[in-house]
């Protein structure tokens, strides 16, 4: 890592505040349907690796693969003058239902397109050739960092541990600067 990267990581905060919204008509259904034992995995996992991390959870929201659900999510997060970042997990496939990318990236003020590649770069080394079906991606908008990571427990190990965790903090120190 270069001294630049290193000086500004140090001066980035800590401890962020994040909002997590698991893109997912199934799941949706099943609240919608009154049923009270929803398996997350995926979500679950998410928070887990984010508060142990030291970083807050300021809310867990399931929404469904739906257009409008979706950009309602997104207008809360930069709306919301205390969240530094948001995950959008799952609805990121090729399957014709699969519109968080589409959704969430018009609101992106810049790109990250690192993100998206070392995600891809990472799950090849880990799971093959599979790798190239994933759309994960990353921007900031409003000083806030948003990332569109897969939904599967894997992927979201993969996107926290080795990209948002060490990245999130720096992210958001250079969309407010």
């Amino acid at each position: 890592m270069s001294e630049t990267s290193k000086e500004h990581k140090a001066k980035a905060a800590k401890k962020l505040n994040f909002g997590i919204y698991i893109c997912s008509t199934s799941r949706y259904q099943q609240i919608e349907q009154g049923e009270t034992d929803v398996s997350d995995v995926g979500g679950d996992t998410l928070v887990e690796l984010l508060k142990n991390a030291g970083h807050n959870v300021e809310f867990k929201k399931i929404v469904a693969d739906d257009e409008t659900m979706i950009q309602d999510a997104v207008m809360f997060v930069l709306g919301l003058p205390d969240l530094d970042a948001a995950i959008f997990s799952g609805g990121t496939g090729i399957a014709p239902k699969d519109i968080t990318i589409e959704t969430v990236t018009p609101f992106f003020e810049k790109t990250l397109p690192g993100f998206g590649e070392f995600f891809r770069r990472i799950s090849y080394d880990k799971r093959g050739s599979a790798a190239v079906l994933s759309r994960a991606v990353a921007g900031v908008a409003k000083g806030k960092a948003l990332f569109c990571i897969p939904g599967s427990p894997d992927a979201v190990r993969i996107s926290v541990e080795m990209l948002i965790l060490p990245e999130a903090p720096h992210i958001v120190k250079h969309a407010r600067e």
